[in-house]
């Protein structure tokens, strides 16, 4: 049960976190984006940030509405928050503020919420033997 409601969890943070990508947050997450994103990607920083905030809506609808796909989509999370991490890295490095991250100790403290991200979205999306979910 805690397992499901991990999972549902992490379902509304990205719904929100995709939504704030998308809309109100969209100017203060583009300062989160490395210059060499751009020059990889072949993306300006506000593709990216809409790209970054599609994928975060697409993951939680998979969550949400692909029950028997579960595993597969906790590890798709676990890479997306991966694949962010350079991001908060880059802000964290350049000092730079962003909604909530408006300190050196909260960008700091950002990084170290990551690796807790990842193991949050294995863990509720992880199958036991035997248990029913």
């Amino acid at each position: 049960m805690l397992q499901n409601v991990a999972r549902w969890a992490l379902v509304a943070l990205l719904g929100v976190a995709g939504a704030g990508h998308l809309t109100w947050g969209r100017r203060g997450f583009r300062i989160t984006v490395p210059d060499w994103a751009e020059r990889v990607l072949r993306l300006d920083k506000d593709a990216i940030v809409v790209a970054s905030g599609a994928a975060e809506l697409m993951l939680a609808g998979a969550l949400a509405l692909l029950p028997g796909e579960k595993k597969r989509v906790g590890w798709a999370v676990a890479v997306f928050f991966v694949a962010v991490f350079p991001g908060n890295v880059h802000q964290w490095r350049t000092g730079r503020s962003a909604p909530m991250l408006d300190t050196d100790r909260r960008r700091l403290g950002r990084l170290f919420l990551q690796p807790v991200l990842v193991a949050w979205a294995l863990w509720s999306t992880a199958e036991y033997p035997g248990r029913q979910h």
